[in-house]
């Protein structure tokens, strides 16, 4: 069983993926942050590295989705290799920081890999305003983040919308997290377990 988790920046796929499976007692499989050579340099000079940035992350999801459909326990995913192209290297298009040369060929590499791969078992879509967004980045102080640009983040969550309301690989469970603070609150958190193991029950 694979269930993964996406949203912005700041939404709280970390925090959800981590919770998600200390209670469910499964595998938790988080996106490489801290260990990026190019993502520093990334938010320094958005245009220069996008494309390098992008191709690490494509690689790196890929050869962590392979892993996990190769495993044979549960695992919980934060993030996923579909947000990569649908959100990150369509939105750093669209503003001018990838060129159509780069991008297409970055569609041309994501449209190969993903042919070799399925979708999870269920999607868990983080829904959050801006606000939510800027108050969850701040709290970590991340210093890379410190400069990210509401347009940035609004152009995103724009992206993520259009990309989850035309999905239909899988089963999609759809949270708002203006509304929930499922860190500190277990009525919260208990909720959302609910709702997960209702859509997950039918898939074993």
């Amino acid at each position: 069983m694979h269930i993964a988790i996406v949203g912005n920046i700041g939404a709280g796929k970390t925090t959800l993926t981590e919770l998600l499976s200390k209670h469910l007692g499964w595998e938790a499989q988080y996106e490489a942050v801290d260990n990026n050579p190019y993502l520093e340099d990334f938010y320094n000079d958005m245009k220069r590295w996008s494309f390098n940035l992008q191709i690490y992350f494509l690689n790196s999801r890929f050869q962590q989705i392979r892993d996990i459909q190769k495993a044979t326990h549960n695992i919980v995913q934060d993030r996923t290799i579909y947000e990569d192209a649908y959100i990150f290297a369509e939105n750093l298009h669209d503003m001018g920081l990838m060129t159509t040369r780069d991008y297409e060929n970055y569609r041309a590499i994501f449209d190969n890999m993903t042919s070799f791969i399925r979708a999870p078992d269920l999607l868990i879509f983080l829904k959050a305003s801006v606000p939510t967004l800027v108050n969850n980045i701040q709290r970590r102080g991340r210093e890379y983040e410190a400069g990210i640009r509401l347009d940035y983040l609004s152009k995103l969550n724009d992206k993520y919308l259009k990309w989850i309301n035309s999905y239909n690989e899988g089963k999609l469970l759809i949270l708002d997290k203006d509304n929930l603070d499922f860190a500190n609150k277990p009525e919260d958190l208990g909720a959302i377990i609910e709702k997960v193991q209702r859509e997950t029950n039918g898939l074993f």
